[in-house]
């Protein structure tokens, strides 16, 4: 990835691997209004209430002079808020950094003496008179400037390291480089006719090579990008030259099926820079902040050389693929695994490392095609004609594949399929002279070939040029070998890939050593021709394990508090902190093989369950449990609801809970319920898998009543030093948490929008509540667009909202405090992207508060969150119990900031969570902007303890909560979105990749089709108000 130059200012990853465990189905949610029952259950206990009251006076104060928005704000929209007459908009003022401090005084122990469950919300009314009265006094703000621009930008310099936890040597998958003192030369070549196959390129320099290295190359080996870029060490003997180079068909390895003969190519190389190694070396050194990302390309294209230009292997980004790697692993519907590597050269505090992992994807295997169509329909395809929709799939699977001929014995001509013919094959003549004489294609092939066509039903494969295509019946041709799966997997290849690429850490750190020492990386003639030498060993860094927070419970339990051991803990003997309320509630069960009075006894064992960890749960349903059927899901759930709102709203009451029951494969049913329940009906659902409703575990019912609490309004845990006021930097001044995403759509659709997420933490002290907000934008668009948003109102003109703003004011409502610092979570951004990341996001936050009141600008530190990447941790002796957990993983709480970190800023990985299954991949937290000065112990320690508040399980989890909530958030909202009725897109359900949640019964988000790139995004239908108050995401 490469980095813009910076310059200083004045003054100044679980995926396929280790996964959380999460029992229990994805659903949504709704606030409780809590009950004098509910009051008297929790008296006596902890009874925080989000920090309502008992923040210092300074913190005090509400929001004025601004102008709110409204539109789809949280807790009343256009109600009440600012007056649209009050005094105009000041300028924006610059974003300042401000300097390093101290993490600012702690306040003494606080509880709040107010009794009940989690805060109620205030009615509209209430709502409008908080508007009103939002009013913030002017806060200085000194320090450096944010610039507008990457060019004068740097990041936060490390603020030293970490001291906190138990000191431990572990070992990582970097192998550090030594690098001669030699001279890189790039050069810029151009090739003409243009060439825009890399392959093809690689040949035409290829042959230039082996014609011309002694003769005019000076005997250099030169290095090639594949496309415009030439390398060397040492200066070749021209500063310009051009060379002729004629390459025949033997030559190419490109061929798409027609015979090109020779071919002549002009190939210029002209001298463009030499590369500065001097400026790397001080970069490494920590005296220049600018990385020389030239000379890391070098040395990345040199390591490359080898494997990208070798036979057998298929290079996928930075990753390189052979069967000779491992064995072929058969995914199903004629896709298989490939094993692989990953390598990329890294910058680190102590020196340049080579960073590498094991890396698995997907392939076409390499069939006759009529074979691979008969594991693709999964039956017997000459039992029956082919259906319009198997030539769908067909179609859909084959289109663009190469292929090469199996009837003309030796010559395997190849040829890239281009569709297929809408008549078939015994239907199929085309012309073979002038006067217009047809012929069919199957007396064609006998007659030519001698070759007797047996699927006459079957359709050709077109091939070669689209407006000239060649006819080729799909039983003389075969699919050749090394072609990369692109598209989304359905569950079934997502299950099997995830079978084969999960690892143990003991296996896949003897898997990577192999990998080094097969590719002989010191006897590489390209790594000795650049004098690059790669030791052998993984690096052994230092390291800390930080300790566990405790949690605390409701003192009705018999414990109280807990400290989770190897970052787990469980419910026994333990209340929730804050037991929400559900007083009215409904069962509808849409599984054929419950009956309703399955679900009446899987309702009483789960509401028991509820009432035993701490919550006021009515056992009576508004209705008796009922059943429906899954193709009238929508139709069920508006007249049930219908029904028990004709009971209920006479007395001002609304449904708490829908408890919905599925079937163990759902397809679009759970993201069907999910959307009516919480863009229409304004519900908060729990789902349930049949299976589970017949098992009835504890266990299971436990992690289903954690679910439940959060998502009615109650918290299940806080951490205890939040209680007492000693998380760093956070507990001194009210402090709102925010965790944000931007989920893609998988590949293969290539026009649907992107949904970003945010969520923003709605208590304080406490730091576990979230509210959420989900939008739709331009496809693969990564920056947040709807963070600030000025949007026209018909009365008031131009006025400005967006998601920051309206959690801001949600956060005063549901606190009484306006947020004196801000701590922003980002996750999803690669490295590439973190200075328009940056810019756009942090200026949006900035407008956000300067529009509820000029010159309001809470410090912010913003976070990037990665999980996306190849650094892998392991223990240095595996054997020793006490360094492990029980998945032989390293133990929860492990931080790492030197050694294999970056040179000069401020980043650590952190494996806060314990392994299930596989390794563990730690999180990578790279801080962007800090202007509430942390120290390396107080960020890697705060980030360490909101790990063990996550509310759907209990274990720490990989990520912190905040980036985890978001993507649940922003995956729930492709729910929303119209479903894909086209045949341009994939026709099985399944997810992208191996990341994210997925619904009961592995129900993913539907296919989704959106406007082209530019056009204007259909927006997301609005979550109820009730609903995106509370954690429905959960």
């Amino acid at each position: 990835m490469v980095r813009k130059r910076r310059t200083p200012l004045p003054g100044a990853g679980e995926g396929s691997e280790s996964r959380e465990l999460s029992v229990g189905s994805n659903h949504g949610s709704q606030h409780s209004t809590g009950s004098a029952s509910a009051s008297q259950q929790q008296r006596g206990g902890y009874q925080g209430q989000g920090g309502r009251n008992h923040g210092p006076q300074s913190g005090r104060g509400n929001f004025s002079g601004g102008r709110y928005g409204g539109g789809h704000g949280m807790g009343g929209g256009q109600r009440g808020g600012f007056s649209p007459s009050g005094p105009s908009r000041q300028p924006i003022p610059e974003l300042h950094q401000a300097t390093q401090t101290t993490q600012g005084r702690m306040y003494p122990p606080t509880m709040a003496c107010d009794a009940g469950s989690s805060s109620q919300p205030p009615e509209p009314c209430e709502t409008a008179q908080i508007l009103e009265q939002l009013s913030i006094q002017h806060e200085d703000s000194t320090g450096q400037a944010i610039p507008c621009s990457s060019k004068s930008m740097r990041f936060p310099r490390r603020p030293g390291k970490g001291t906190i936890g138990q000191k431990c040597i572990i070992k990582a998958n970097h192998f550090f480089a030594e690098l001669a003192n030699k001279d890189f030369h790039h050069y810029d070549v151009s090739i003409k006719p243009e060439v825009t196959s890399r392959i093809l390129n690689r040949q035409i320099m290829k042959k230039l090579e082996s014609l011309y290295n002694k003769s005019h190359l000076g005997g250099r080996l030169p290095v090639y990008d594949g496309r415009k870029s030439l390398y060397t060490a040492g200066a070749l003997p021209f500063t310009s030259k051009e060379f002729n180079i004629t390459l025949s068909d033997e030559d190419d390895e490109d061929r798409s099926g027609c015979r090109r003969g020779e071919r002549k190519y002009e190939v210029m190389i002209k001298l463009v820079a030499r590369a500065d190694l001097h400026h790397l070396g001080l970069f490494l050194q920590g005296r220049r902040d600018d990385a020389p990302q030239e000379v890391l390309q070098v040395l990345d294209i040199v390591l490359r050389e080898s494997p990208s230009t070798s036979a057998g292997y298929c290079a996928v980004g930075r990753s390189f693929f052979s069967p000779k790697l491992g064995e072929r692993h058969s995914l199903g519907e004629g896709l298989e695994c490939w094993r692989g590597f990953y390598q990329s050269i890294r910058p680190t505090q102590n020196g340049l490392s080579l960073n590498i992992d094991m890396s698995t994807t997907a392939f076409i295997e390499p069939l006759p095609v009529v074979e691979f169509v008969t594991k693709l329909l999964n039956r017997d395809v000459t039992s029956r004609p082919l259906s319009d929709s198997d030539r769908v799939k067909i179609k859909k699977a084959l289109r663009g594949l190469k292929i090469e001929v199996t009837h003309r014995g030796n010559m395997r001509r190849k040829y890239r399929i281009s569709g297929l013919t809408s008549q078939t094959t015994r239907e199929l003549t085309f012309p073979v002279d002038e006067g217009g004489t047809m012929k069919s294609v199957i007396r064609y092939f006998c007659d030519t070939y001698g070759f007797n066509i047996k699927h006459t039903q079957w359709p050709c494969l077109q091939v070669g040029n689209p407006q000239k295509p060649n006819y080729l019946p799909m039983e003389v041709c075969k699919i050749v070998e090394g072609q990369r799966y692109s598209k989304r997997l359905n569950e079934r290849q997502v299950t099997a890939l995830l079978r084969v690429t999960c690892q143990r850490p003991k296996e896949r750190e003897n898997n990577i050593v192999k990998t080094v020492d097969g590719n002989r990386y010191n006897q590489d003639r390209y790594a000795e021709e650049f004098g690059i030498k790669i030791s052998r060993s993984l690096a052994r860094v230092e390291a800390r394990v930080l300790p566990a927070p405790r949690l605390k419970y409701h003192d009705s339990g018999k414990i109280k508090d807990c400290r989770p051991e190897v970052g787990c803990w469980n419910m026994m003997h333990k209340r929730m902190v804050n037991g929400g309320c559900v007083n009215h509630w409904l069962c509808i069960s849409f599984s054929r093989d419950v009956q309703d009075t399955v679900a009446r006894d899987f309702c009483s064992e789960l509401v028991e369950m509820c009432r035993t960890s701490g919550m006021a749960f009515n056992p009576e349903p508004v209705l008796p449990p009922t059943s429906g059927r899954p193709e009238y899901s929508e139709k069920v759930l508006r007249s049930r609801c219908n029904e028990a709102m004709s009971k209920l709203r006479p007395i001002g009451k609304s449904v708490d809970l829908l408890i919905v029951i599925l079937p163990d494969n759902n397809g679009p049913l759970y993201g069907d319920i999910k959307r009516i329940c919480e863009t229409d009906l304004g519900l908060v659902s729990q789902c349930c898998l049949k299976t589970q409703v017949f098992r009835k575990t504890k266990q299971y019912l436990a992690n289903v009543a954690l679910k439940i609490n959060v998502k009615v309004g109650g918290r299940n845990t806080v951490l205890v030093d939040a209680i007492y006021r000693s998380l760093p930097v956070v507990s001194d001044e009210p402090t709102i948490v925010f965790g944000a995403d931007v989920t893609h759509p998988p590949p293969g659709e290539d026009s649907s929008p992107s949904i970003a997420a945010v969520v923003a933490s709605q208590d304080w002290p406490e730091i576990t509540k979230y509210a959420g907000l989900v939008c739709a934008q331009a496809h693969r668009e990564e920056l947040i667009k709807d963070l600030y948003k000025p949007r026209e109102d018909p009365v008031r003109g131009i006025v400005d909202s967006g998601m920051i703003k309206e959690l801001l004011v949600s956060f005063k409502r549901e606190t009484g405090l306006k947020p004196r610092r801000i701590i922003f979570y980002r996750d999803g951004v690669s490295e590439g992207q973190f200075y328009q990341v940056l810019l756009h996001e942090v200026d949006a936050i900035r407008k956000a508060c300067n529009d509820l009141e000029p010159e309001y600008q809470p410090p912010i530190t913003f976070v990037v969150v990665q999980k996306r990447h190849h650094t892998r941790l392991f223990a240095n002796n595996h054997a020793d119990e006490r360094t492990v957990d029980k998945s032989g993983n390293i133990l929860p709480g492990t931080v790492v900031d030197s050694d294999i970190c970056h040179p000069t800023e401020f980043d650590f990985y952190l494996c806060s969570h314990a392994g299930i299954k596989g390794t563990s991949r730690p999180a990578h937290y790279h801080v962007l902007w800090d202007e509430n000065g942390f120290s390396a112990d107080g960020l890697q320690s705060l980030t360490n303890k909101l790990c063990y508040t996550y509310a759907r399980c209990t274990r720490s989890v990989s990520i912190v909560p905040p980036a985890y909530y978001a993507h649940l958030a922003a995956f729930r909202a492709r729910f929303y979105m119209e479903r894909d009725t086209s045949d341009s897109g994939s026709t099985t359900s399944g997810v992208s990749g191996v990341r994210g949640p997925m619904g009961p019964g592995g129900a993913a988000p539907k296919s989704t089709r959106g406007p082209a790139a530019g056009a204007t995004v259909k927006p997301l239908p609005a979550i109820k108000e009730n609903v995106k108050r509370v954690m429905f995401y959960c």
